[in-house]
C-alpha cells in the first residue's frame, strides 16, 4: 500500500473534519449556514477551476450530454450536502452532525441493493444494522427532546445529498474527468449560491472566539474543502477504495475531537460509545461491499463532500 497515498488520505480526511469547527463559530455570530456555505464555496471554486485548468484543460471540456453530471454534483455534492451539514452543526453538536451525514454509505448501499438490483454480502447488512444501532445511542432516542429535531432532519438530509455526491462521483469517474467534474460542478454550486447569497455581502470583519471572520472563512475555502478534494481524488490513485473509505471514517471522529476542544462540545460517555458503535458498523459496510467478490459491487469512497 503507498506511503503517499496514506498521507493524502489522511490529510483529506482530517481537512474536512475540521469544516464544522471552522464554520460554526461564524454561525455563531449571526452568519446564516447559506452565506458561510456561499463564500466557502465561491473561494473554493475559484481556487480549483484555476488548478485544474493549468494541470489538466482538457478535463474542463464538456459535451452537450455530459453537462447533467457536473450540474448535479454542483446541486447535491456542493451545495445540498455541505448546506445542510452547516445547518445541523448550527443546532446540534458538530460531532453529532458529522456522524449524522456519515449514515450516507448505508443509503448508498440501499440504493445499489434496490435500484440497481446488486447482491450485497450479508456483512453490509449486518454492518448496517449495527451503525444504525449506534447512530440511535448518539442520538439517545429515548431522550427525543435532547437534540433539536431541525437539526437532526438537515444532518439527514446531508446524509441524502452526500450518497447522491458519491453516486454521481462514481459516474463520473467511469465517464469523465472526476478532476474536471469537481472543477466545474464546484463553480455551478459557486454561481447558483451567488445568485441567492452574494459572498461578498458576508460580514467578514466580526470577531470570534477562534478568530476573525474572514481568517475562519479562508481556512475553511483552502483547507477544508480545496485541499480536501483534491488530496481526496489523487489519494484514489495510491490506494484501493477499501483503504480510502476507512480513512475516511475517520472525519467524524477529528470533528468530534476538534468540537470538544475548540468549541467545549462534550459528548456523554454513552454518546460516545454510540459513536464507536457507529463507524464500527460503518467501517464493515464500506470493506464487505469494496471487496473484489462476485456478489458485491463496490460502493463510492466515504472521502469527501
Amino acid at each position: 500500500m503507498s506511503t503517499r497515498g496514506l498521507a493524502l488520505a489522511l490529510l483529506s480526511s482530517l481537512t474536512f473534519g475540521a469544516s464544522g469547527v471552522l464554520a460554526k463559530p461564524v454561525m455563531g455570530v449571526g452568519v446564516t449556514p447559506v452565506q458561510v456555505t456561499s463564500v466557502r464555496i465561491g473561494l473554493a471554486a475559484v481556487l480549483l477551476v484555476g488548478f485544474v485548468a493549468v494541470a489538466r484543460p482538457r478535463a474542463l471540456r464538456f459535451g452537450r450530454r455530459d453537462w447533467w453530471l457536473p450540474v448535479g454534483f454542483g446541486l447535491f455534492g456542493v451545495i445540498g450536502a455541505p448546506l445542510l451539514f452547516f445547518v445541523a452543526a448550527a443546532r446540534i453538536p458538530v460531532g453529532i452532525a458529522m456522524l449524522l451525514e456519515f449514515t450516507a454509505p448505508l443509503l448508498v448501499a440501499l440504493w445499489v441493493r434496490f435500484a440497481r438490483g446488486t447482491r450485497l454480502a450479508g456483512a453490509v447488512w449486518w454492518g448496517m444494522a449495527v451503525a444504525l444501532a449506534g447512530l440511535g445511542v448518539v442520538g439517545e432516542v429515548w431522550r427525543t427532546l435532547q437534540l433539536d429535531t431541525v437539526g437532526v432532519l438537515a444532518g439527514l438530509g446531508s446524509a441524502v445529498c452526500t450518497a447522491a455526491y458519491y453516486l454521481l462521483g462514481e459516474k463520473a469517474a467511469g465517464e469523465h474527468d472526476p478532476l474536471g467534474v469537481l472543477a466545474v460542478g464546484m463553480l455551478v454550486g459557486a454561481v447558483v449560491l451567488a445568485v441567492v447569497s452574494p459572498p461578498w455581502l458576508i460580514p467578514a470583519g466580526r470577531g470570534t472566539d477562534l478568530g476573525p471572520v474572514w481568517v475562519l472563512v479562508l481556512c475553511l475555502a483552502f483547507f477544508a474543502t480545496a485541499v480536501s478534494y483534491l488530496t481526496g481524488i489523487f489519494s484514489l490513485r495510491h490506494l484501493p477504495s477499501s483503504a480510502a473509505s476507512v480513512f475516511g471514517l475517520l472525519e467524524p471522529v477529528v470533528a468530534t475531537g476538534l468540537a470538544w476542544w475548540l468549541l467545549g462540545e462534550r459528548l456523554t460517555a454513552v454518546q460516545v460509545a454510540g459513536a464507536v458503535v457507529l463507524l464500527a458498523g460503518a467501517t464493515v459496510v464500506q470493506v464487505a461491499s469494496s471487496r473484489a467478490a462476485p456478489v458485491v459491487e463496490p460502493l463510492p469512497t466515504t472521502s469527501g463532500r
